[in-house]
């Protein structure tokens, strides 16, 4: 694998720098992945699409369409809850085409966004797609997988090493598209100040690299560079596509 089969974007606007990377991975021969990336609306996301051959693919993709469609003059007071709308318009579309396919049908996707002006972040989700803050020296996962496994671990049921090799460990509780009687998005507010970094990822980079290498590509004095991340986790034969957002505070 080399850097030239990377998706990649850069940039930076107002305080925030930012890099973002996707990799079909070293098996599959689609990428069902997608990222955002929009320092100058201080908006990046991750989605991850299930549901069999191309419709993850479109399931990410109604995602990241929904989210680069955003207006650059959208007040921040208003982009919050228009990215909340716009989500759940995406989760409607996604159970449509789901009901229209059959009985066990699946289209759905999960999503992790990250929305920052000035020295204040909010971070949604649904899935198992993640968030890490990295703060004065130490990282910090500020997401809560909605995961099959990660119910058995706050249950006690497994352990955290069982839950690296658990079988189920694919199946997530809560997507965009998935059946669920509400559509709902966790959220987690913090402050930020300069120094910080912030990172959302497909699970196709957790599965490889562990929370100690992920501190050690993303803090202290290591470059700013999404691809760094996806590369390691193609070095160590990522079977899944993986995908990867790195957000500075300057």
């Amino acid at each position: 694998m080399s850097l030239e089969d990377v998706q990649h974007e850069s940039g930076a606007s107002g305080r925030f720098r930012s890099s973002a990377a996707t990799h079909v991975g070293t098996v599959r021969s689609l990428n069902q992945d997608g990222f955002v990336h929009r320092p100058e609306l201080g908006l990046w996301a991750v989605a991850d699409g299930a549901g069999g051959h191309e419709a993850g693919e479109a399931a990410s993709g109604l995602i990241v369409d929904a989210l680069r469609a955003l207006p650059t003059d959208l007040p921040p007071s208003d982009l919050l809850l228009e990215v909340q709308a716009r989500l759940g318009s995406v989760h409607d579309t996604l159970r449509e085409a789901s009901e229209q396919r059959g009985p066990g049908a699946v289209i759905a996707s999960t999503v992790v966004v990250l929305l920052a002006h000035e020295d204040h972040f909010a971070c949604l989700w649904a899935g198992d797609s993640r968030g890490y803050l990295w703060h004065a020296g130490g990282l910090l996962q500020i997401t809560h997988d909605h995961s099959l496994v990660q119910d058995l671990l706050d249950a006690g049921e497994i352990t955290e090493e069982a839950a690296e090799r658990h079988p189920h460990a694919n199946i997530v509780t809560r997507a965009l598209g998935a059946e669920l009687d509400a559509f709902s998005l966790d959220k987690q507010l913090g402050v930020l100040v300069p120094g910080d970094r912030l990172m959302l990822c497909s699970d196709g980079l957790t599965k490889v690299v562990s929370d100690v290498e992920i501190a050690g590509l993303l803090g202290g004095e290591a470059p700013l560079d999404a691809q760094a991340l996806v590369m390691a986790a193609l070095e160590r034969g990522a079977r899944d596509n993986v995908t990867a957002v790195v957000v500075e505070v300057e």
